[in-house]
């Protein structure tokens, strides 16, 4: 990265060193040809997420640092990023490599953008605003031709994004805010499960839920098994299958755009229903996902409670509770109580 890090978020509150050297998502990569130019959120900053004549897609902090103005106006000009104010162009490396007002002009040392590690995998843009701790999650069905891939999102998430991943692993509230589809009222009741905690996260195991149309395809009802792998306090994985061997995956990355909003992405991964178009299988997801953004909206206190008896917990809830203790034993305190 140019010039030093700045360990304060945008807004000037003290970093959470577990949330800032994560990987989060801040883009789609078909949003992004070559030559764009987007501007996105993350924790409190600002950023300008642009990919060069090169191809290679660059993060940045949304700032000038000649006279703070936001780089996402620009454009890119012979591999460079060029402010609209001013017209400085600013190589993929950060430096100031052209002032028109004074040709031949050498740009100090200060005249740099601060700039974040990004890559462009599996059709999303991540970015890293620290010192990455961690490899990128993978999707577990990536490489396997029997699964066909789907990117859903982004989605708007009012609300703490680790509020939208306990919904995310949350069994018992389908049969009431999915109803027909993913649960039935009349057949509520959730087993007991198994929830362990490794060195690469939390996991449950054949959770079992009755699912009138479990993918929405009206092929009829079915007990199905869920497993749960929250890799990263943002990030989770859920692999759903019938007794038919019908399998869906699901990759959900929530960006956190302050402790009170997100932005939710999915890679969706099956292993069925390739004859059904693509955009009826996305559609099914956002069907699913809008259902929940009422419930989300509504959660008071917003922030996660880890300790404290704000909240009190069923059985059903085992996934969630091991989550919060998992949380609090990594330390965080972004976005928690």
């Amino acid at each position: 990265m140019v010039g030093a890090v700045d360990r304060r978020f945008a807004a000037g509150i003290e970093p959470d060193l577990i949330v800032l050297n994560d990987w989060h998502v801040v883009a789609l990569s078909d949003d992004l040809p070559v030559g764009g130019v987007i501007s996105a959120r993350l924790l409190e900053t600002n950023l300008v997420v642009w990919r060069g004549d090169d191809g290679r897609v660059q993060v940045w902090h949304d700032r000038c640092p000649h006279r703070s103005v936001r780089l996402s106006g620009g454009k890119v000009v012979n591999n460079a990023l060029v402010c609209p104010y001013h017209g400085l162009a600013y190589s993929p490396e950060g430096r100031c490599v052209n002032v028109p007002a004074h040709p031949g002009y050498v740009p100090p040392p200060q005249a740099c953008a601060q700039t974040f590690m990004a890559q462009d995998r599996y059709g999303l843009i991540y970015v890293c605003l620290g010192e990455p701790a961690h490899e990128l999650p993978t999707p577990g069905e990536w490489d396997d031709r029997s699964f066909r891939r789907y990117i859903n999102g982004p989605y708007a998430i009012p609300t703490n994004g680790l509020r939208a991943i306990e919904n995310f692993l949350d069994v018992a509230h389908l049969a009431f805010i999915h109803p027909g589809v993913l649960g039935d009222a009349a057949q509520p009741d959730i087993p007991d499960y198994r929830v362990d905690v490794s060195d690469d996260g939390v996991h449950a195991y054949d959770v079992k839920v009755w699912q009138p149309d479990p993918y929405g395809n009206g092929a009829g009802g079915a007990y199905i098994g869920y497993d749960y792998w929250v890799m990263r306090p943002f990030t989770a994985y859920l692999r759903k299958e019938d007794p038919d061997g019908k399998c869906k995956t699901i990759l959900f990355h929530v960006t956190p755009l302050s402790e009170t909003e997100a932005i939710g992405w999915m890679i969706l991964s099956l292993n069925f229903a390739h004859d059904t178009p693509a955009t009826e299988v996305k559609a099914h997801q956002d069907r699913i996902f809008s259902q929940d953004t009422d419930t989300l909206a509504s959660h008071d206190p917003v922030r996660l409670p880890l300790v404290g008896s704000a909240e009190f917990h069923l059985p059903s809830d085992r996934t969630s509770m091991v989550y919060r203790t998992w949380l609090k034993r990594l330390g965080l305190t972004y976005g928690v109580l």
